[in-house]
């Protein structure tokens, strides 16, 4: 299925792109309720959805719209997701609950940060949060992440209405 070769390395972390193989663990990180509550992903999360996600990812990641990586600490076991969004210049990321408490969502922000900003000549970056995301919050004040002047977006998914604030990182040298 997934056949570039991007993978960031560092801070103890190898972002690598998703397999064939990670079908069981793509549902099992999104087929969870918190996770669903802060997503617009299907919900439940089941293998024909895993299997639509990792193939739209793909898709996106061949039109130079998107680029999916799964969060590992050994190259092999995913415990989680970052992403980057070449169209709304934005970042996401979600880290399995069996996993969460060890950094990881930090670390892997850092490197796509990086990436975002040197690789892909993003000058800013954002990240959309809930308010009420205290552990999301926590994660982009960590990675160097600011509130941002613009507008929140309102949404609604799922028979729920929020606001999405934008947090943003802004290169150095922009």
């Amino acid at each position: 299925m997934n056949t570039h070769p991007l993978r960031l390395t560092g801070l103890g972390l190898i972002l690598r792109p998703w397999t064939d193989d990670d079908l069981d663990a793509v549902q099992a990180l999104f087929d969870d309720p918190d996770v669903a509550h802060r997503t617009p992903l299907e919900s439940p999360f089941d293998p024909g959805a895993a299997l639509r996600y990792l193939d739209g990812a793909e898709r996106a990641r061949r039109a130079g719209e998107r680029v999916h990586l799964a969060i590992t600490t050994d190259g092999v076991t995913a415990c989680g997701e970052v992403l980057l969004n070449r169209t709304t210049r934005s970042i996401g990321y979600v880290v399995g609950a069996a996993h969460r408490g060890q950094g990881l969502a930090v670390r892997a922000l850092r490197l796509m940060t990086e990436y975002a900003h040197t690789t892909a000549a993003l000058p800013t970056v954002i990240l959309e949060i809930e308010p009420d995301n205290g552990a999301s919050i926590a994660v982009a004040r960590a990675a160097g992440y600011r509130p941002s002047a613009s507008a929140p977006e309102t949404v609604t998914d799922k028979g729920r209405t929020y606001s999405l604030h934008p947090w943003e990182h802004t290169h150095p040298a922009a």
